[in-house]
């Protein structure tokens, strides 16, 4: 797609590509293009019966006329209103249309994105993407294109009938036309550069209060509130600035219009009246008539204007839009294979990964898990445990090398079925502003409720769930605010558990519970473990030591791999070492 410069009034590549969304319309699209049509003629009707009603009615005093013509006018503004109602009405609804399927397109592009574009994109900004963005979007259609459409040709219709009436008038009203359109053109281009501002400003004011409304606790507890509010104060001087700047544009562009449209008027009374005084080859009911069609004529291209900032800003919206719609970052879904009834047996080939392409973060690591085994993973911070979980599950792709499930290479599966077959439990737990239940199930129809509370039951985590208000039904507030930290990580294992994964991934962070949900915990650990392939990123020694195999990482490479025991008789081990410095307390407390 081709990007639209600041500098530039219109980008007609970009407004073919939106239009192509009203193609499922087509029956109202052309009928808000008639409607503007007949907007356009009826607009003519009024100010040529007005002056009728003055030279061939009032002036000769011929009241049955006057009636007539009045009636007339009646009719006129009659069909006038039906057709104004049902223009916007329909332009309304047309945009409506177009920036839902927008949204939904959108929102579908964005959930098969890496998460690699998550790491580096402000949700901020993406959210006034998907919200803000596109409802500006709609004014394209409801104040932008059909209502410039019908101006246009409200202007054209006007300027063929007073040339038929008056050329002479007519070069009067033309005189100083040029004048408006050269400061048109040059305020379109302003106010398109002023909008780009505006809406970069936007985002950043999104995403700066989003961050710090999330991460308020963070800046309580360092004291943070003068200088977060002073960055804000910063960020909404410069939004305040980009909006500042559009109404200086509409300020001088506005009077100068309404300036050049009271000379013309003051021109067109000076010359009639000159011409009516010396010879009466004018009428006054067709000087009045001028003067109407002049402030026709005038105030569509203001409006125009007014309406082309509208369609500017939804333009602009666009292509912010449409960037993240044609940005490929996101992971390939080529394989044909579905994920079904897989025994669990995985392998590690050789595997080569950086989240960045001049850091290798997994280097050339090889393990394998037979079906029902359960591994522990141990290692430093940034030894590359986490790493393995995220590139299982295929939400990042690796450089080189091979992982494959029951043999088969992860590529060659479709990506939801082996999703579906793997349940991840992060350390950092991330529950929906709803109830348990549904943070359990995710909504899904084939999970029941029944279902839920006996798996609640066996894993040893109904007990918690049932002293709550509401019990299953308990609403949990964004990010699970209302539950601690230990009864998140239970509602997540439970989460995994009613899932009947064939592997489970388990990143089991309990270093900050306390010590009842921490054996709720383990022994839920047991419970979803048991028969099941089951890769533990260990935090405590029991997960440890009941595994049936440890693998030791370090610097995104696999330094030892074994049972406790075995691992534990190496002199100076990797694992020793990590037994004596982390665990050997832990094991001499119990």
């Amino acid at each position: 797609m081709s990007k639209s410069k600041s500098g530039n009034a219109f980008d007609f590549k970009l407004f073919k590509r939106l239009l192509k969304f009203t193609n499922p319309y087509k029956l109202t699209f052309v009928y808000v293009v008639f409607a503007a049509i007949a907007l356009s003629i009826v607009g003519l009707v009024r100010p040529y019966l007005l002056k009728l009603i003055i030279d061939d009615a009032i002036t000769p005093k011929d009241h049955s006329y006057l009636v007539e013509l009045i009636s007339w006018m009646l009719a006129a503004l009659i069909a006038e209103v039906i057709f104004q109602l049902s223009f916007i009405y329909y332009a309304n609804w047309l945009g409506q249309e177009v920036i839902r399927d927008i949204r939904i397109q959108l929102f579908r592009r964005m959930m098969s994105f890496k998460k690699k574009y998550f790491d580096t994109s402000a949700i901020g900004r993406l959210v006034t993407r998907a919200v803000g963005d596109i409802e500006t979007i709609a004014s394209i259609f409801s104040q932008g294109l059909f209502m410039i459409m019908s101006d246009i040709l409200k202007m054209g219709a006007i300027l063929i009938f007073l040339f038929y009436q008056s050329w002479e008038l007519t070069l009067i009203v033309l005189a100083l036309f040029p004048l408006i359109i050269i400061a048109t053109r040059i305020f379109q281009r302003k106010m398109k550069g002023a909008f780009e501002i505006v809406r970069n400003q936007v985002a950043n004011l999104n995403s700066f209060v989003q961050e710090r409304i999330t991460g308020m606790k963070i800046v309580q507890i360092f004291n943070r509130e003068e200088k977060e509010f002073e960055d804000f104060k910063e960020i909404n001087k410069e939004h305040r600035k980009g909006w500042i700047k559009t109404v200086w544009y509409n300020s001088i562009y506005f009077a100068f219009v309404e300036m050049i449209t009271s000379i013309t008027i003051g021109l067109l009374i000076w010359y009639g009246g000159i011409r009516i005084i010396g010879s009466e080859v004018l009428s006054i009911g067709l000087i009045i008539m001028f003067i109407e069609y002049a402030q026709q004529l005038f105030r569509p291209l203001r409006q125009i204007a007014d309406k082309f900032n509208s369609l500017q800003m939804g333009m602009v919206a666009a292509n912010r839009v449409f960037s993240i719609l044609d940005t490929s970052s996101f992971i390939k879904n080529e394989g044909k294979r579905i994920a079904k009834n897989i025994e669990g047996k995985l392998s590690f080939e050789d595997v080569v990964f950086g989240y960045n392409a001049d850091e290798t973060v997994i280097k050339g690591i090889n393990f394998k898990v037979n079906p029902g085994e359960t591994i522990a993973i141990v290692g430093a911070t940034g030894a590359g445990k986490s790493t393995i979980i995220n590139l299982l599950s295929r939400f990042y792709e690796i450089n080189s090398g091979r992982i494959t499930v029951d043999g088969v290479d992860i590529k060659e599966y479709e990506l939801a079925s082996l999703r579906k077959e793997i349940s991840v439990v992060l350390q950092d737990v991330f529950l929906f502003a709803d109830s348990i239940l549904n943070n359990i199930t995710l909504q899904k129809k084939e999970i029941s409720r029944e279902e839920v509370v006996l798996a609640a039951q066996e894993i040893g985590v109904a007990e918690f769930i049932e002293t709550l208000p509401g019990s299953y039904d308990y609403n949990v507030k964004e990010r699970g605010a209302m539950l601690s930290s230990g009864q998140r990580q239970l509602i997540a294992f439970l989460r995994a558990y009613v899932n009947k994964p064939s592997i489970l991934v388990l990143d089991e962070a309990t270093s900050s519970i306390d010590s009842y949900s921490e054996q709720l915990i383990q022994k839920a650990t047991e419970k979803i473990t048991k028969g099941r392939t089951s890769i533990v990123i260990a935090h405590r020694l029991a997960t440890i030591k009941n595994a049936d195999k440890i693998i030791v990482m370090e610097a995104g490479k696999i330094v030892e791999e074994g049972k406790h025991d075995e691992l534990l008789k190496k002199a100076s081990g990797h694992y020793k070492n990590l037994y004596e410095a982390q665990f050997k307390e832990e094991e001499l407390a119990n």
